[in-house]
């Protein structure tokens, strides 16, 4: 810039919620100054009153990404300095925070169902454009839930003509061969998850007939061998408990006019550990290749509970001090 050129300055006032104030004040030494480090314009919070000084753009961009830490905090969210790099990404890449919750991916009974998060949207957009699409991370970060809602949204458009959700029934703390009842009955606490989510998203009486129609099936992993999958929006959730060779398998499956999501927390393998996870292995094995995308969500992606949040953080930490990940 040439001396004595100034571009106009200005101040903006933001008031916001007493609970939103304490939920920036106490982190105010991490969050603001990470605003304020890589965006150059001031920022002060007194009370419930939030500050902003600097030249217009900064002020204009420094205003969307607190306006998503706001929308965060509200939806009861953890914020922190990981929050404030995701939104700044985001405006990097000219995309606009403030319509994040805009994309509703599905309506039932009054029930909006949108992105949450930076990631989540990137997630939801991955689904829309990429054949076959990957969410990685950890456990309430919306991986599944946004997936079955993109599918339910799918077939209620007839872009697809059925939804096939499906899990490996691997054993974590129980054995299938001690549990009561016939094998659908044994793999039914695996299922379980799915059709919970189907509910929040589907009349009970057009969920029963969508699924005594096949229009909707969830079956357990080993269903799908041998199969070919057309017209279908396929879900393979818990897919970190899968071996590489049942990925390949479930992989090869795809159809034409079908689209597949895989999901799964590759800190959460259920598998003796001398066994490879075939989710971490695909990482590899695919990257690169047109039409799939990965997508990896973090703890400041967990939408549930804060307690969630940082316990998956906690857990992280003591991955990274121990060195008890899972490599392979």
């Amino acid at each position: 810039m040439s001396e004595g050129l100034h571009l106009p300055q200005m101040q903006e006032v933001l008031s916001v919620s007493n609970e939103i104030a304490a939920e920036l004040a106490s982190v105010s030494g991490s969050v603001l100054e990470a605003l304020q480090k890589q965006l150059d314009c001031a920022i002060h919070l007194r009370g419930n009153r939030l500050t902003i000084e600097g030249e217009e753009e900064e002020v204009a961009a420094a205003r969307a990404v607190i306006d998503e830490l706001v929308q965060i905090a509200e939806s009861g969210q953890e914020i922190g300095p990981g929050t404030v790099e995701a939104a700044m990404a985001a405006l990097e890449e000219t995309f606009d925070d403030r319509h994040l919750l805009d994309d509703v991916v599905w309506r039932h009974r009054g029930k909006k169902i949108t992105p949450k998060t930076v990631n989540q949207k990137r997630y939801v957009d991955a689904i829309r454009s990429c054949t076959v699409t990957f969410g990685i991370g950890p456990a309430g970060t919306g991986k599944t839930y946004l997936a079955m809602a993109l599918a339910v949204a799918a077939l209620s458009e007839r872009t697809v003509g059925r939804i096939i959700l499906t899990r490996p029934a691997v054993e974590a703390g129980e054995k299938l061969g001690f549990l009561p009842g016939d094998l659908l009955a044994k793999v039914d606490p695996y299922l379980r998850p799915l059709f919970d989510a189907l509910y929040d998203m589907l009349e009970p009486e057009r969920l029963t007939a969508y699924i005594e129609r096949g229009t909707i099936e969830v079956a357990p992993l080993a269903f799908m061998r041998g199969r070919t999958l057309n017209d279908s929006f396929i879900i393979l959730d818990e897919a970190q408990n899968t071996t590489p060779e049942q990925m390949q398998m479930f992989l090869t499956r795809l159809g034409f006019g079908s689209r597949i999501v895989v999901t799964g927390d590759i800190t959460q393998v259920d598998l003796p550990r001398e066994q490879a996870s075939g989710l971490i292995q695909v990482q590899t094995v695919l990257n690169g290749i047109d039409n799939i995308a990965f997508v990896g969500f973090g703890h400041e992606d967990v939408v549930r509970h804060k307690l969630v949040q940082r316990i998956v953080e906690a857990y992280k930490r003591h991955v990274e001090q121990t060195g008890s990940g899972r490599r392979r």
